[in-house]
């Protein structure tokens, strides 16, 4: 992917290329420090403990991470995944201070690119409901809110599930594209075209998590991507679904 030259609000050149693995501490320390920022935390540094949503995502599909680059030094990042003919992306990031100077919009420029190059059918974000100034610049692209989407926790009970359930880590290498076939004709079922084959492929490879298949009488009816654990998404202590998420 060739990096492009952005000139932003202000009239700064900002370039807008593949983020590389070197960049990932500063990427990292960003997306908590603007997240920290944003949400008003005392410590950016500490905010979202070990959770770990840069080099993670990076892994996943390193062609789709974008970095932003100012007079030689990262600023912003962005992370784009895409799951057959549905794609989002987040976190898109930018270093606080400069804020508000169009960094935000070319990252998100470049995102679309990819989106387009893929041929992605339905794209979506997560994003603060409350802030005019992200959902402002998400409309300029075309996006509009739909749902507000509640965050929600509760104690893991020990009880009999009524489903028979299976992890893909239990799954011999002989039968995991089986595993993954048939996940992929369960989500086309629900949205043509949708594939979470390199979401669980990701997940598994990473030593994040798992995936948990449940059937009915040997037929597959639910499946849920789960992360688990320090420098997961969901962080230590915790059960989480991959998710998206933006600060700029």
């Amino acid at each position: 992917m060739p990096a492009r030259q952005t000139p932003n609000t202000v009239g700064e050149n900002v370039t807008i290329r593949p983020l590389q693995e070197a960049d990932l501490p500063s990427a990292d320390r960003i997306f908590r420090r603007a997240f920290a920022t944003f949400l008003g935390a005392p410590d950016p540094i500490t905010f979202f403990g070990d959770v770990d949503y840069v080099r993670t995502r990076w892994l996943a599909d390193r062609s789709a991470a974008l970095g932003a680059e100012l007079e030689g030094e990262l600023v912003g990042s962005n992370f784009a995944t895409s799951w057959g003919s549905v794609g989002f992306f987040g976190p898109l990031t930018v270093r606080p201070d400069l804020w508000d100077r169009g960094i935000g919009k070319s990252l998100l420029e470049q995102t679309m690119d990819l989106f387009g190059r893929w041929g992605t059918k339905h794209i979506g974000l997560f994003t603060f409901a409350q802030s005019a100034k992200h959902i402002g610049l998400y409309q300029r692209f075309g996006f509009w809110p739909r749902f507000l989407t509640a965050v929600m926790s509760k104690p893991i009970e020990d009880r009999r599930p009524e489903l028979q359930w299976s992890v893909y880590s239990d799954v011999p290498g002989s039968g995991r594209m089986a595993f993954r076939r048939s996940c992929e004709m369960l989500t086309d079922s629900v949205h043509p075209g949708l594939d979470l084959q390199r979401e669980i492929r990701a997940v598994d490879e990473q030593k994040l998590g798992d995936t948990v298949l449940l059937s009915r009488s040997g037929v597959l009816v639910g499946l849920a991507v789960c992360h688990c654990g320090a420098s997961s998404e969901a962080g230590n202590g915790t059960r989480g679904f991959r998710r998206a998420t933006d600060s700029l």
